[in-house]
Formats: C-alpha cells, sequence, structure tokens
C-alpha cells in the first residue's frame, strides 16, 4: 500500500533539498524537553550531507494563525537540532513573502550544509494550502523530501501543494513508519488485537468501526469502556460516560458479532470518590459499583483477560489509555498491559504498534517506549491512519510515484 518514492530512487549529489521535517517540539523554560523528532529525522538529513547536498528544513511550530510570533519562532530549537545532529545549522528568518534573501543565503553557503527555515505557519497560506506559497517555497530546492508523518494529515502549503511542485520522495523516517503502520494493521499477522482507550467514544467512533472490519478482538479501556457497559445495563456510578451514545454503542457491539470481533470490555474495575491522585479507592465488580464512585481504572480481573487475549495475539495496535492514567493507583492497569505487551514484543512473540499523544506519555511512564516494535509520534495523522482515511500528504506523494 505504501510504494512510495524514496531517496534510493533519487541521487542527492549536490542537491538542494527541501525536508518536511516536524520540529514541533515541546519547549520548557526555553529549552526542548523532548527531541525524539529530530532523531527520526537524522538519518534523511545524513543521506543529504553525505552526498554533499543542502539540507532545507521545513515545518510548523505551534499555531501562531499565520501572524509572526517571535515566541513561536523555530530558532529557538536550532541548538537542540545541532546537538542531536552533531552539525551546524543555519537557521533562515524566512519572509515568506518574499523568500530572494532566503535564496542567495542557500546559495552562497557550502555544499553539505543544513538550514532550518522560519515556522511555516508565520504565513496564513500554510494552512489555506496556498499555491503561490508553495511555489515560494519550491524556488528554494530542487527536490522534495516528506519526513514528517506527523504532519501527513494536513493539506497545508508545505506538506501537499510543495508535492506536486517538485520531484517528491517520502524519507526515511517516513518510510519507517509507514512500513510500521503497515505490519500493524494494512498486512498483519493474525490474530490481532487493537487496545483503544481514553475518555469519549464519541472521538473515536470511526476508528472504532474501521478497526472491527480490520481486529480479531478490540480491547476498549478508559471512559470509553463506561458507556458500552451502560449501554448493556451496568451500574456504573458517577463515572465519566457519554449516555446519549448508549444507542451507537449497541450498534457496534452488534456489529463486531457480524465482523467476528470480540469486543473485550472491563470486568471488574478500580473506583475512587474524587478524581485526583491517591484518592482513597477500592476494586469492585461490574455488579457492584458504588453508585457515587468514580471507575477510573481497570481492575485485576480485567487486566488478566485483557493479558490473556494479548498472549494469543500475533499483533497488537494501541491506541488511548485504560485509565486515568495521569494519577496514581489509576495507571496501574494502563502501566501492567503496557509491560506484558513489552515483554512478548522482547521475545519476538508479538508485533506491537502504538501510537497518539496520550499512548506515548503512557508508555513513555511505563518505561516500556524502547520495547515496543514502533511507537509514533504522530497524534492526528496516527488517530486518521487508524480511521482508514487517506492522508493528504501521502497522497501527493502517490501521485508522484504514479507519474514517474
Amino acid at each position: 500500500m505504501y510504494n512510495l518514492p524514496n531517496l534510493d530512487d533519487v541521487s542527492l549529489r549536490h542537491k538542494n533539498v527541501l525536508v518536511r521535517v516536524d520540529f514541533n517540539l515541546p519547549i520548557m523554560d526555553g529549552k526542548v524537553t523532548d527531541s525524539t523528532r529530530v532523531s527520526r529525522s537524522v538519518p534523511t538529513i545524513r543521506d543529504i550531507i553525505k552526498m554533499n547536498g543542502k539540507a532545507i528544513l521545513l515545518s510548523h511550530f505551534s499555531r501562531p494563525n499565520g501572524q509572526v510570533n517571535s515566541a513561536m519562532s523555530l530558532e529557538q530549537v536550532v541548538s537542540a537540532v545541532e546537538e542531536v545532529l552533531n552539525h551546524k545549522v543555519i537557521f533562515i528568518k524566512t519572509n515568506w513573502n518574499d523568500v530572494s534573501e532566503a535564496k542567495k543565503i542557500i546559495d552562497d553557503a557550502p555544499l553539505g550544509s543544513v538550514f532550518l527555515m522560519e515556522n511555516t505557519r508565520f504565513h496564513e497560506g500554510e494552512e489555506k494550502n496556498d499555491k503561490e506559497l508553495a511555489k515560494r517555497m519550491a524556488s528554494l530546492g530542487e527536490i522534495y523530501v516528506n519526513d514528517a508523518f506527523s504532519a501527513s494529515h494536513r493539506a497545508h502549503a508545505s506538506t501537499e501543494s510543495l508535492a506536486h511542485l517538485l520531484p517528491s520522495y517520502a524519507g526515511r523516517a517516513m518510510q519507517r513508519e509507514l512500513r510500521a503502520l503497515s505490519s500493524g494493521l494494512d498486512n498483519p499477522s493474525h490474530p490481532v488485537i487493537a487496545i483503544i482507550g481514553g475518555a469519549k467514544v464519541s472521538s473515536k467512533i470511526d476508528l472504532i468501526e474501521n478497526l472491527l472490519k480490520k481486529v480479531d478482538g478490540l480491547v476498549i479501556g478508559g471512559g470509553m469502556a463506561n458507556t458500552f457497559l451502560y449501554a448493556m445495563g451496568i451500574g456504573i456510578g458517577n463515572s465519566l460516560c457519554e449516555r446519549d451514545l448508549a444507542g451507537i454503542a449497541n450498534k457496534i457491539m452488534d456489529k463486531a458479532d457480524k465482523e467476528h470481533c470480540a469486543i473485550i470490555l472491563p470486568i471488574d474495575a478500580n473506583v475512587a470518590w474524587e478524581f485526583k491522585a491517591n484518592a482513597k479507592h477500592r476494586f469492585y465488580g461490574l455488579d457492584a459499583i458504588d453508585p457515587n464512585g468514580m471507575i477510573l481504572d481497570i481492575g485485576p480481573a480485567s487486566i488478566e483477560r485483557i493479558k490473556g487475549a494479548i498472549d494469543e495475539a500475533k499483533t497488537v495496535i494501541w491506541n488511548g489509555p485504560l485509565g486515568a492514567f495521569e494519577y496514581e493507583p489509576f495507571d496501574a492497569g494502563t502501566i501492567e498491559i503496557a509491560k506484558h505487551v513489552a515483554k512478548r514484543t522482547k521475545f519476538n512473540d508479538l508485533v506491537s504498534v502504538a501510537g497518539g499523544g496520550d499512548t506515548v506519555a503512557a508508555l513513555a511512564k511505563a518505561g516500556v517506549s524502547d520495547s515496543f516494535t514502533y511507537i509514533s509520534t504522530a497524534g492526528g495523522a496516527f488517530l486518521e491512519w487508524m480511521e482508514g482515511k487517506p492522508l493528504p500528504a501521502i497522497e501527493a506523494l502517490k501521485t508522484n510515484r504514479d507519474k514517474n
């Protein structure tokens, strides 16, 4: 499905290469706190440098809404990029209305240089997928490489229009991500178990309906599970629940039966009376949830049931925590299941693919970030891929492939 043109298909020697990266990095007190996305783009950048090409990096940062905002300048990530890449990075304070000065800086620099352009979202045309802005971007390079899967669900000037203006290729990080995702859902080894958590069913209806057709078992946890339990007539006390979606939950369960997909819901719960860390709590079976309590995590019997399903699986894909993982001890279910998936993966018994902001944070908290087959740093793009939706930036690369 993802047979895209890549860097093995083109000569980068002495070329000016525009690379769409995602350097929308977390910053605290002026310092980057997580440079994972930079690390993943290093192989692409080094391939360009190795061939004495010039790497011209394009990225958005935060949400400046088309206005220049010094607090959202990419200049503040330059030192982190240099540290990870171990190479000098020339920052260009680009005026996206006139790139002639940027072009001169690039042309005058020696071969093998790396440039980071200013925030693409400092121009309103970026998010409007403005073709004139894309043309100005294209004038800076000879080849376009998209290495930002996490921005691929957006049809923006630097992700979609630009790909139609130059010979365009997938970068190394993009290749790796698409291979991992393909092994997780497009062409997986069965049985496949999907673990879906989070607060609300309403945000993941499309996701669940797509998964029912592709997986053998669907574990539903977090606040989402309460809506399904409520639809089944189970008392859930004061737990988070979208009661108006009970009908949709029942339809999903009926569809799962038709698709021969097992829905795995909690069979017990960790219940508290306050939503805070270390709140008074107690384990209950689903037949006896305190009417004044809140379900904040799965219980020990549910954990064992999910472990059993994982033990039978060949592939696990995961999006969303199974409880209020931000607060101890309501992170226990998520952490224990994460460690079990990691253990199975370590012994080559399992392909495990996970993604989404809360999921990444939860797996980091469990200490298993390096133990899954692949963890996607993408948020919206990962979710839309799981929903089976076409991603505009990927479709643009496919168009370029078909031209050739």
